[in-house]
């Protein structure tokens, strides 16, 4: 695996996470519960903090919502979760972050986006009220540029002026030029209003891969604050994760991007914890970071007419992923267990003996045993009705034998 050289940033605290620097990258979600009932969003939260959410954001869109954050907040920490929670503010920001103080001091960060604020207007006094909140309480901010949202009074004026020039460029690199400018310009006026740097996130979030691509090698190459990456409205299914993946894969390959977030479209009453699992496995798959026990299965295909391997492929990775919020506050290194369960004799063995631990279950017509290697070396063979509850078995001593166990408190990601 190349070794990535992340960009040289400040450090952003959010709570107790750290971003940016030599901090790894962090991985956040959202909620899509209305955020005034507080019960639901806590449920969601927790879902989210123990799939591997490191930074959690909820919208925060009006009275009852701004009243409901520090009880959300409160409940979460009484049930020993202290996720970093992040308001997302549209339009109305500046007014909710004034008349409900609480709901500004339990928020580890705000979410800005300056085109639905009143910057780059005949007066900035929206924009300025939210900043000021933020110095007050010393609480860093994002500030997010959309493609679907951009400043329009910006947009337009830079279309004018490029529709003067004797070769005009694209409509779609105006735009792109136009999302970088009112970024870096809102982070210049922040800071101007008293924000250091290192309270400082941006985004300028599209919805094309390409266009995703491009505009953060541009943003990237001109300034050094942290940056979130994320494809806005990725879509539902494997066409949000695949795009998802393309996109962000290529600017994590050039060292760009400092916290994450994969926005899937969910199935009505789906899991919302798929997005967070999806950006995990993006960068676990690219060796950047480690956040889960890999299993690794083969396909099928004529020699596996029988479904089993699939089933007990499911049922292990689905098991693993089950223990991992006990396993990782007891075991130092488990993250990075392989496992191999594989259908049939041509690669099973192989693959098995390169995993920590694995299986090679038979395939069609081969003989009804299943040999279990161990750290490269066959430890035994299983036979019979109870392959599963057997390997399991074997998955649990291997884990309680192999990865040292953990005497302190765990550290908060990030630090």
């Amino acid at each position: 695996m190349p070794t990535i050289f992340r960009r040289k940033t400040p450090t952003v605290r959010i709570g107790n996470v750290r971003v940016g620097s030599d901090a790894p990258v962090v991985v956040q979600s959202m909620t899509n519960t209305d955020t005034a009932d507080v019960d639901s969003t806590i449920k969601q939260c927790i879902a989210l903090a123990r799939a591997g959410s490191e930074l959690i954001r909820v919208t925060v869109n009006n009275d009852d919502a701004a009243k409901g954050v520090p009880h959300l907040v409160e409940g979460l920490a009484k049930i020993g979760i202290h996720t970093p929670i992040i308001g997302d503010f549209h339009y109305n920001g500046h007014i909710l972050l004034k008349k409900y103080p609480d709901c500004a001091k339990a928020l580890a960060k705000y979410r800005i986006n300056p085109g639905n604020v009143s910057i780059g207007r005949k007066d900035d006094d929206n924009f300025k009220a939210m900043v000021d909140v933020a110095v007050e309480n010393q609480k860093p901010v994002r500030i997010g540029v959309n493609w679907g949202s951009l400043d329009q009074q910006l947009l337009v004026k830079m279309m004018d002026e490029n529709a003067r020039l004797a070769e005009p460029k694209e409509a779609r690199d105006v735009m792109t030029e136009a999302m970088i400018v009112s970024a870096l310009k809102s982070a210049e006026i922040a800071e101007k209003y008293g924000l250091r740097k290192d309270q400082i996130i941006l985004s300028a979030k599209v919805s094309g891969v390409q266009d995703l691509i491009d505009v953060y090698r541009d943003l990237a190459k001109r300034t050094d604050y942290v940056l979130h990456l994320g494809l806005t409205e990725a879509g539902m299914g494997a066409k949000g994760v695949v795009a998802s993946t393309a996109g962000l894969s290529v600017l994590l390959l050039d060292g760009i991007g400092d916290t994450i977030r994969v926005s899937l479209t969910p199935k009505p009453n789906g899991d919302r914890s798929e997005e967070v699992f999806v950006a995990q496995q993006i960068l676990q798959s690219m060796g950047i970071r480690s956040f889960t026990p890999q299993v690794t299965a083969c396909p099928g295909c004529g020699r596996t007419t029988s479904t089993f391997f699939q089933e007990l492929a499911e049922r292990i990775q689905t098991y693993i992923r089950e223990q991992m919020p006990q396993w990782k506050t007891r075991y130092t290194g488990v993250e990075e267990m392989k496992v191999a369960v594989m259908g049939c004799i041509v690669n099973g063995p192989g693959e098995s003996k390169h995993a920590n631990i694995g299986i090679s279950l038979p395939g069609t017509f081969e003989e009804p045993k299943a040999p279990v290697f161990v750290d490269g070396r066959l430890m035994t063979t299983l036979k019979g009705d109870k392959i599963v509850e057997e390997f399991t078995t074997i998955l649990n001593e291997y884990v309680d034998n192999r990865y040292a166990k953990k005497t302190e408190e765990p550290v908060p990601v990030g630090d």
